[in-house]
């Protein structure tokens, strides 16, 4: 995570000053600034269910952000497992301060993790039978925070963006006329600089893509039964990407067929944010 951190710094520093800015508009927290001045304290922040953490250092930063002299201490790194009740991180430093930062550092946290823990459901549910992949489906401005947090969850990320993979899909295939014409231009502009990947909805299509030595070929909301067609027509040829509407209850039958790679929307579109706390740690 460190790597991933120093590399995008600027961009998550930004992300985390819009989310504090919208919560104190410049540095209001008119609660805590009326109840408390310099007073200090201690609290923790912990785990309400299980999962998989990710975000740690995006809540440290948060907090750190806020009030450069708040003491955050992790107990638990990113990718690691959590149960209930675990105690995540402790905090220590002035009360209202680290009460201004709670939130967004929860916010990244919940939604970073939420993450992680639905990828890792997902894995686990393919019985590690192929390589689970995430999509393009992200808020804006979050898409390396999400990809990172899929990485956690025991996924892999497909493309970064439209800059680093050739993905041939439907929208080309019909303004270029053919599978076959799309690839020729791709080839004829860039060689074999970049993998390139065919979206099919047919045999017909996964033929045409085959002819065409492509590197991947996507299985774009075919049936069980045309899926097991198209793999028995590919043979092996090539790399096979199954996707569209995957869930929880059809991926074990899914990745039982063996496919290369099961790219699941879901797991950054409709992810369901992963519940943490923070309480006050009295003193004994």
């Amino acid at each position: 995570m460190e790597k991933i951190i120093q590399k995008n710094l600027m961009q998550i520093k930004r992300l985390i000053d819009i989310g504090l800015n919208e919560d104190l508009d410049g540095e209001k927290d008119i609660t805590s600034n009326a109840i408390f001045s310099n007073e200090t304290g201690k609290y923790n922040i912990m785990a309400k269910q299980n999962g998989v953490l990710c975000g740690i250092e995006v809540a440290k930063l948060v907090f750190k952000r806020v009030d450069r002299s708040i003491n955050f201490l992790p107990n638990f790194k990113d990718g690691e497992s959590l149960q209930k009740t675990d105690i995540v991180a402790t905090i220590e430093g002035k009360i209202k301060n680290i009460l201004a930062a709670e939130r967004t550092a929860l916010n990244f946290l919940g939604y970073l993790s939420g993450i992680s823990t639905m990828t890792y459901q997902f894995v686990s549910a393919a019985k590690f039978q192929t390589i689970i992949l995430d999509t393009r489906k992200i808020i804006p401005g979050y898409r390396i925070l999400a990809k990172y947090a899929v990485s956690c969850g025991k996924g892999e990320n497909h493309r970064f963006g439209l800059y680093d993979m050739i993905m041939i899909k439907d929208r080309h295939i019909d303004a270029a006329g053919s599978i076959k014409n799309a690839v020729e231009k791709v080839r004829k502009k860039y060689g074999n600089k970049y993998l390139v990947e065919v979206e099919t909805a047919s045999i017909e299509e996964v033929k045409e893509a085959l002819e065409c030595n492509v590197d991947r070929i996507m299985l774009d909301n075919m049936s069980i039964e045309n899926i097991k067609k198209a793999l028995e027509v590919i043979s092996n040829k090539t790399e096979v990407e199954v996707s569209g509407n995957v869930t929880l209850e059809s991926i074990e039958s899914l990745a039982s067929l063996k496919p290369t790679y099961i790219s699941i929307g879901a797991l950054t579109h409709s992810v369901k944010n992963f519940d943490f706390t923070m309480k006050y740690a009295k003193e004994r």
